[in-house]
């Protein structure tokens, strides 16, 4: 049982290893594999972004494939940087935090408030797909705090937790994060499809 995962994003990678792990499947990534296929990610939609990673992907491959897009949205920017949240600044991570919290300075707590969002697509060769969507509701904090995690995560608060998502220790950042209650959902559909294929 082979599921390919369309994603060269090392922290992406590392997170889908331990979220994937109960399907009991060898997972592959498109480095291993030597796959290189153009993926435009210009969709509206994190679905639609995701879709153009997955099948692409599991056409190239021959295998089930999982992709997913995801994004920050910030309800005082009126859900920005949304998808467009890999590329909101030029640079890094810390860029794009830094542009974060320079857009966010001076607003109080109670108008901080943020989710993640996950989608996650499974496309098959013969181009089916299935969709599963996970979110995570948090603030912004004011200064990043943390070293683990990527992207948003030193700055994205829970404040059930009391802290960020980048001071989490990893294996409960796997029990609550948006991408973990996508790869959850999609767990008995990937189980499915693989024991059928």
């Amino acid at each position: 049982m082979e599921l390919l995962v369309a994603t060269q994003n090392p922290g992406k990678m590392r997170e889908f290893e331990s979220l994937l792990a109960p399907l009991k499947a060898t997972l592959r990534f498109p480095s291993e594999l030597g796959l290189r296929v153009e993926v435009p990610e210009d969709g509206s939609t994190y679905t639609e972004n995701a879709r153009q990673k997955a099948l692409p992907y599991a056409r190239a491959s021959g295998l089930l494939t999982l992709a997913d897009d995801s994004g920050l949205e910030v309800d005082a920017l009126d859900g920005a940087p949304g998808i467009r949240s890999a590329r909101y600044a030029p640079g890094e991570d810390p860029d794009r935090v830094a542009a974060l919290l320079a857009q966010l300075r001076g607003l109080p707590k109670e108008q901080r408030t943020a989710r993640f969002r996950c989608v996650v697509v499974i496309a098959t060769p013969a181009d089916e797909c299935h969709t599963t969507e996970g979110v995570c509701e948090g603030l912004i904090a004011t200064e990043p705090a943390g070293s683990g995690g990527f992207g948003y995560d030193p700055v994205f608060y829970l404040p059930a937790h009391g802290c960020t998502m980048a001071q989490l220790p990893q294996e409960q950042k796997n029990r609550i994060s948006h991408r973990a209650r996508a790869i959850d959902a999609a767990l008995p559909v990937l189980h499915h499809l693989l024991t059928h294929a």
